[in-house]
């Protein structure tokens, strides 16, 4: 895919619209991961003025919404005591120090190869089934999905804030 990176297109073996929804995906994390190249263990975990998070806390949050989103609509259920005591410093961006970068970016290729052998099991249709969303809003699987990596960009702002923040006291 990397050489066709800025195209939004079909990527196989998925179906067309699970295809461009997956291309899409592919970029983001793409992004995110040239963001967080080459950061330090004290970087990661360095939280900067103005921001709540480090780098490491949104890199966790982002490998563990996926997964809960994994769990929501290809399972089709809420995740259980077990998936929920799991990912729940991930998703609730709760502080976790002292992992290296590798971790960080294991974790995401874990997850995200979970992703893609899911999408790669279902057809364009499942993209327009609906479920609840939230407080009972009803939403269907690719607004879902489409809010996966929508919360990853967003997040990817808050890093390139941090990141400049970091260099700028490096600087000094």
């Amino acid at each position: 895919m990397a050489e066709r990176r800025y195209i939004i297109e079909r990527v196989e073996p998925f179906e067309p619209e699970v295809g461009r929804l997956v291309s899409m995906m592919e970029y983001t994390r793409y992004t995110t991961l040239r963001e967080v190249e080459g950061l330090t263990v004290e970087q990661l975990d360095t939280k900067v003025a103005g921001c709540d998070n480090t780098i490491g806390m949104l890199l966790l949050h982002m490998a563990s919404v996926e997964e809960a989103f994994q769990i929501m609509t290809f399972g089709d259920r809420d995740l259980n005591d077990e998936e929920w005591n799991r990912l729940e410093a991930g998703i609730d961006l709760m502080p976790n120090e002292g992992n290296e970068p590798d971790f960080y970016v294991d974790r995401l290729a874990e997850v995200r190869k979970r992703t893609l052998e899911l999408f790669a099991g279902v057809g364009d249709e499942w993209l327009d089934r609906q479920s609840s969303f939230g407080w009972d809003h009803p939403a269907n699987h690719y607004f879902k999905w489409f809010h996966v990596f929508e919360d990853e960009l967003n997040h990817r702002g808050q890093i390139r804030l941090i990141v400049k923040e970091l260099k700028k006291r490096e600087s000094n």
